[in-house]
């Protein structure tokens, strides 16, 4: 007797709950022996998948065996049982450690390390036998030193890197409306149970796999995450295959509805569902480099290539010409080979592949800092390429925050601010009677719903689930109350119920209801007399053309001639040069319909009959611009990117709003008729695509072309609006037509091409673009076909992105050209006198191996905290397709311009501390074999100790020459004076912390204890640490020379060579 109260509150709820809860515990036996039984559990993905039997059965049979009401859903109680199975995520593909693991220890220049150690161990033994040399075991520990603690910095930059995406895709809630205790709600998806019933409208996710329950005609889906086929699939309600894969009344997690709106059953949740045994199926994720990192190493291949090249050819040039020619020169094969590795050594930039791990690090967690997701960092480096910036308006540019700002009817247009006071004015509230069918038709005509759970909040504050355009109708409804023309919302909705709905997409540009009193029928939709009406709201343009009357703000209607068009025309444009979006609102009775209509036929019926409509009133809707967005368009012309807008919306809605944030500044916009009359003067007939591109020179054009006039173009056509137009905006196009905008814009000028959107019709134009931008409060499968997705929808965030991929490109060039002057090139060269020109090594093979990997390492990584310079955003996007890291440019600049300088200053070093101990330049050039006891009267232990010191004097004079190299290369054209390390906008602490740190490392190779005897290291005369850096200051005063002419000479021969 204590159930029965409870029993009588389920009935009143929802009808027949009462009786699907009595027999709920006897279903469980029904299920085992009449109702096909449930897929058993299985090891194999691929036979549970096979196994999947839910789409065979009944829609009621399908209630039955999860136990839940077509109405009421899963009871909470029901919930938390059923939420012990687990949460609705999907385990990741386990990462192949191994694989990563062998790429940290022999990725980059670490492989040469190996060759570089085996060589030096073999040279200690067997090859340095009997007395084999202590320096020799030495260079071969540094080098093992080397490999342990790069590929130990490679894994932990790339776990930081990894850590830091993850915890901001964990900022990603992705929410599903589900019904629970006869509500819709909307709750996080992973929280969602088997069993539950999942509602789902255009641009949803599908959160879980589920079996479709109720569907309407135009239900779509994207299923290319599953097959690879980016064709809209229909839905269905019954079977349309066997395999669980193919059917179509299976709504399967991780795609897409694309169209339409339906419900279904939760069969499977997590690592359970279709997409998560797939996922165990394909086994391990595969390891991928990133555009840099390719860049990289295509450059680490061809370095190496010369560096192996050289070593082989050096012990080559010993074995065949100075064993033979000079004996006892390089006394055995393990000297000879200590003093070629050198040649692997020298050519390593080993601080290349550190700084552009580092580099992701740096980018991650500047992303993280402004809540960017970047689900490759990859985008990032591309972002500095971007050259057009094609946008859409709703959501995106302006703040998707609509709101009903006007109404009109034929003879009366009133601010919804004053509705009130207008009816308070007038003599009879009748005289605004046409506000109840407006109301009817905005309230009933609306595909959003608030969310249950904030039914207590103020309307504004409710959580609506729904796009912008009926989320503004649904609360200017919802608000709208005028008790004395009897228009209150809970009344309307308690009469009246949906028959039919045919939901808005982005071809129709409408959306239709069809709706009735309750109460006038029971066993038909409707009968002959009884109240149905079809209603239908969308754009002007599309539904005027089927209205043949016209309503009165009194409730009257009267037949819409030509004069009334014409007001209603003109209203309409003043309103969107404003840049309100306007709709209108149609309805007509309809006499009579026949029963049980499948939905296909009811669709065909409707559009049969959009005829003949009364036109009830037009709407006009209010989305201002994002904030941020004029600034931020602006910074992003000015770095040379073009931002156009692909809107769906009105022509002059669009061109009002592109004024407004900055995209169109011009006050003649052209239009078609210019496209096609320039196109026939055919200047760019013949001119190859990758050429056409706005001059410098060119005057600023705007332009607005429409989804018709895009249908029209032709190649030419296209080839006139991307070479000569800097400002376009693009309304009324459909999702293809998007698409098409992309691919044309990309095909030429070597356009790097981003795309912003946040809704459904954008998700195919991302995908097509080279970078695809989301708002975080967009579609589900606009995120999906995104690139980068910012969570904060902040517009601001795309300029910092590409400052960011520009900043990462340039930094590491300045690495490279930091790097290869003296730590490749002055080292080579004394390499090259030694095998070639008979001088005993300048550089011994330990102060080559440890100025790579320490001093020149430690201050290349102070390169990367570099601040963008003051012109970054000021010059031309980066051609991606032409313009690579190293070029004949960075070349001659580093072998014909600093190394020119360097390895001289280098080499000048050394003769003077030989002609000090009474060696001149020829006693000690082609010396090759002379230098040997007794030469010039010294013994072999003093012209040893000639030679270390020499060395000691090299490796100096390298370490403090870099100083004026660093500081040269900080700023392409900036004088150092406005950008030095230690204040103002460029300060980096990492400079003089670097300085600090190369010094200290050369002061321990020299007067460290210990490595005198192993590495054969030695202090140095005083003299001698002066003049690096007077030679630091002299390449720095020379490059200074040189950024003055180019600044100063912009157009002569030195500004075109400048890097």
């Amino acid at each position: 007797m204590k159930d029965s109260p409870r029993k009588s509150s389920e009935q009143e709820r929802a009808p027949g709950y009462g009786i699907q809860i009595s027999y709920r515990t006897l279903s469980i036996r029904v299920e085992e022996k009449d109702l096909p039984s449930k897929p058993k559990q299985s090891a194999d993905p691929a036979d549970a998948i096979a196994s999947i039997d839910v789409h065979l059965l009944a829609t009621n049979e399908v209630y039955t065996r999860y136990s839940c009401h077509p109405t009421v859903g899963l009871e909470q109680a029901a919930v938390q049982r059923r939420s012990k199975d687990g949460r609705n995520v999907i385990s990741p593909p386990p990462t192949q450690h191994w694989k990563k693991i062998l790429n940290y220890i022999f990725g980059g220049f670490n492989f040469l390390m190996w060759i570089a150690f085996i060589v030096t161990i073999l040279s200690y033994k067997p090859l340095g036998e009997p007395d084999p040399a202590a320096v020799n075991l030495g260079v071969a520990v540094l080098l093992m030193l080397v490999i342990i603690i790069s590929a130990t910095f490679y894994a932990w930059v790339d776990w930081n890197a990894s850590r830091i995406m993850k915890s901001i895709k964990s900022l990603i809630a992705h929410e599903a409306a589900v019904i629970r205790d006869g509500k819709q709600q909307l709750i996080l998806a992973t929280d969602i149970v088997v069993g539950d019933i999942v509602v789902l409208s255009t641009g949803d996710r599908v959160p879980a796999d589920l079996r479709i329950v109720a569907a309407s005609s135009d239900l779509r889906f994207d299923r290319s995450l599953l097959t690879g086929e980016s064709d809209m699939i229909p839905g269905s309600l019954e079977a349309t295959s066997d395999n669980a894969l193919e059917t179509r009344n299976l709504a399967l997690t991780s795609t897409f509805v694309t169209q339409g709106t339906c419900n279904g059953i939760v069969f499977a949740t997590g690592d359970r569902t279709v997409m998560g045994r797939l996922v165990k199926l394909s086994g391990e994720t595969k390891f991928k480099l990133t555009t840099i990192q390719k860049e990289v190493w295509f450059f680490t291949k061809v370095i190496s290539s010369i560096a192996f090249t050289m070593f082989g050819l050096s012990l080559l040039l010993y074995g065949v010409w100075l064993r033979t020619t000079y004996p006892g020169y390089d006394a055995s094969i393990s000297v000879a080979i200590m003093n070629s590795i050198g040649c692997l050594t020298a050519f390593v930039p080993q601080g290349l592949p550190v700084c552009v791990a580092l580099s992701l690090t740096i980018i991650a967690r500047r992303m993280s800092k402004r809540h960017v997701l970047v689900k490759n960092l990859a985008t990032i480096e591309t972002l500095g390429c971007m050259s057009v910036l094609c946008s859409d308006k709703t959501g995106t540019l302006t703040a998707g925050k609509m709101a009903v700002e006007s109404l009109a009817f034929l003879d009366r247009h009133l601010l919804i601010t004053e509705i009130d006071e207008k009816i308070g004015e007038a003599p009879d509230p009748r005289f605004f009677a046409g506000l109840s069918a407006l109301h009817h038709t905005a309230r009933l005509c609306n595909g959003a719903k608030f969310d249950s759970t904030t039914a207590d909040k103020p309307i504004q504050e409710r959580t609506v689930k729904g796009d912008p355009t009926d989320t503004a109708l649904l609360r200017f409804s919802e608000a709208l109350s005028i008790p004395a023309l009897y228009i209150d919302t809970s009344a309307l909705l308690s009469s009246w119920r949906k028959l039919f709905e045919i939901p808005f997409n982005s071809k129709n540009k409408w959306m239709l209801s069809v709706v009735q009193e309750t109460g006038t029928t029971e066993g038909h939709i409707t009968e002959r007399n009884s109240t149905a009406w079809m209603l239908v709201k969308g754009a002007p343009d599309m539904l005027v053309k089927s209205c043949t009357s016209v309503m009165k703000s009194d409730g009257t209607v009267v037949p819409f001639d030509e004069e009334a068009r014409q007001h209603m025309g003109d209203l309409q444009s003043n309103w969107s040069s404003e840049g309100q979006r306007v709709l209108a609102l149609c309805r007509k009775p309809l006499d009579a319909l026949k029963p049980n209509l499948s939905p296909n036929d009811m669709e065909e019926l409707m559009y049969s009959e959009i005829c003949n409509l009364t036109l009830v009133g037009l709407v006009g809707i209010r989305d201002p611009p994002r904030p941020d967005v004029p600034a931020s368009v602006a910074v992003i012309r000015r770095a040379g990117v073009r931002v156009f807008m692909v809107t769906g919306d009105f022509k002059l809605t669009a061109v009002a709003i592109a004024r407004q944030v900055g995209i169109i500044t011009q006050h003649i916009v052209d239009t078609i008729d210019d496209v096609k009359a320039a196109a026939s003067e055919k200047h760019f007939a013949d001119v190859p695509l990758r050429t056409i591109k706005p001059s410098e020179e060119d005057p600023i054009r705007a332009l607005v072309l429409t989804g018709e006039d895009v249908s029209t173009l032709t190649p030419i056509d296209w080839n006139i609006i991307v070479g000569q137009y800097t400002e376009i905006a693009f309304a009324r196009t459909t999702p293809d037509q998007k698409m098409k905008i992309v691919e044309e814009i990309k095909a030429r000028g070597d356009n790097t091409v981003a795309v912003t959107g946040d809704g459904v019709n954008d998700a195919p134009a991302l995908k097509a673009a080279d970078i695809g931008v989301a708002m975080g409060s967009g579609s589900d499968v606009a995120k999906e076909a995104a690139a980068l997705i910012l969570l904060n929808n902040d517009f601001a965030s795309i300029p910092v992105a590409i400052e960011m991929g520009r900043l990462v490109f340039d930094n590491l060039k300045k690495v490279s050209l930091y790097l290869m002057p003296v730590g490749s090139y002055t080292e080579f060269m004394a390499v090259v006198s030694n095998v070639v020109f008979g001088m005993q090594i300048p550089l011994s093979s330990y102060l080559q191996v440890c100025f790579s990997i320490t001093n020149d390492v430690v201050m290349s990584i102070s390169l990367m905290y570099e601040k963008a310079e003051a012109d970054l955003m000021l010059r031309k996007p980066r051609n991606a397709r032409t313009d690579r890291l190293t070029d004949w440019k960075l070349f001659f600049q580093i072998y014909l311009f600093l190394g020119l300088m360097s390895w001289p200053c280098a080499m000048s070093m050394w003769f003077v501390y030989m002609r000090q101990q009474g060696l001149g330049f020829h006693d000690v050039f082609l010396a090759y074999n002379n230098w040997a006891e007794g030469y010039h009267g010294y013994t072999l232990d003093q012209l040893n100790h000639f030679v270390y010191v020499g060395q000691c004097i090299y490796y100096v004079t390298m370490v403090f020459m870099q100083y004026g190299n660093l500081l040269a290369i900080r700023n392409r054209r900036v004088s150092l004076l406005q950008s030095n390390p230690l204040w103002g906008p460029r300060k980096n602490y990492a400079v003089p912390i670097g300085m600090v740190a190369t010094a200290l490392i050369a002061v321990i190779n020299l007067y460290g204890p210990g490595l005198h005897t192993v590495f054969n290291t030695t202090p140095i005369p005083g003299m001698f640490w002066g003049p690096p850096f007077a030679f630091a200051l002299g390449i720095l005063c020379v490059d200074e020379t040189r950024k003055l002419i180019v600044r100063t000479y912009p157009k002569s021969i030195v500004a075109k060579m400048a890097w």
